[in-house]
């Protein structure tokens, strides 16, 4: 395990690196001067060199990359150019809105699913069978920001159990910050919990077909019990990945969601930064955003190597 482990721990390594020069040259390709947008259009040439100077925008593109880089390694992220504040005290202020978000939508999908795919293939082909998986095509389609302005319609503007918006911040009380971000997590989590479901349900189905199934049976458990026994242990491995990945887009896709909701996370920073062309932000936000994808992915790695002993062996 411990060899699989250091593997997986070398790919990650290698990916961060190659992710951070691609997110660089990415960035500062895109057209637009920091420096004269800040500026505006009517500055003058040395004013605009000055600031340039002073941003550290005069330098090339390697040592301001070599820079950056070595910053990071060290928690230093750099100086907003907007805000002429660090950039990673923003990033801590709206990582906190944007991580617990995602873990409590990630939370209530998870919730919802494996409830919903393990009695949807115990009965496969029957009236809540066909419920369930109607339901989940309706969650499938459905985009999330209509779901948001439903929530939004029925739950804070008709019944007045939420607020329409806003976060009061964790200092008013976990209560408080949980309340505030419940309408949000749900509108993430339903269209990931019907993606989730029909997963399970699938490997479920699965499952129940394989040989050690129907030695299960033949040995005198029941359908019910050799499902919940053997069949969603070895049907997790996929629904991990799902997991993974869901944890990822929650993280990493819920600009619209913070839109809708005007919540301060990371979402809406990039987009803020993107529209003031605050190079440096956007870079950071997306290389965190980035760990925390390759990070994921590697924590689910090593989940399948806990569930299925067999994959140690094979690398």
């Amino acid at each position: 395990m411990l060899h699989y482990a250091l593997k997986r721990l070398l790919s990650l390594i290698v990916s961060l690196a190659v992710a951070s020069l691609v997110i660089f040259l990415v960035v500062e390709v895109a057209p637009g001067d920091p420096a004269s947008f800040m500026l505006g259009v009517n500055a003058q040439p040395d004013t605009v060199a000055a600031l340039r100077t002073e941003l550290g925008l005069d330098q090339g593109k390697l040592a301001r990359y070599l820079s950056w880089a070595a910053g990071m390694l060290s928690g230093d992220f750099g100086t907003s150019y907007t805000y002429r504040t660090p950039v990673a005290g923003m990033i801590a202020d709206r990582l906190w809105v944007s991580l617990p978000l995602a873990l409590y939508a990630l939370t209530l999908s998870t919730l919802i699913a494996f409830p919903a795919g393990i009695y949807a293939a115990a009965r496969r082909g029957q009236p809540g069978d066909m419920a369930v998986m109607g339901a989940t095509q309706l969650g499938v389609a459905v985009p999330n920001f209509w779901f948001a302005m439903m929530l939004v319609l029925i739950f804070a503007i008709n019944l007045r159990w939420f607020s329409a918006g806003g976060f009061p911040g964790w200092g008013a009380g976990l209560w408080a910050g949980l309340h505030a971000l419940t309408l949000p997590a749900i509108a993430l989590a339903l269209p990931q919990a019907a993606i989730l479901t029909r997963v399970m349900r699938s490997a479920l189905l699965d499952i129940l077909g394989e040989d050690f199934m129907r030695t299960a049976r033949a040995k005198g458990l029941t359908r019910r019990q050799a499902l919940w026994r053997h069949g969603v242990r070895n049907a997790l491995i996929p629904v991990l990945t799902i997991i993974g990945l869901q944890f990822s887009f929650l993280l990493a896709g819920a600009i619209i969601i913070e839109q809708v909701f005007y919540l301060p996370g990371l979402g809406r920073l990039v987009f803020q930064a993107i529209s003031s062309r605050d190079l440096i932000v956007v870079e950071s936000v997306v290389m965190l955003l980035v760990f925390a994808v390759i990070t994921v992915n590697f924590l689910v790695d090593l989940a399948y190597a806990l569930v299925d002993p067999r994959l140690r062996s094979r690398s």
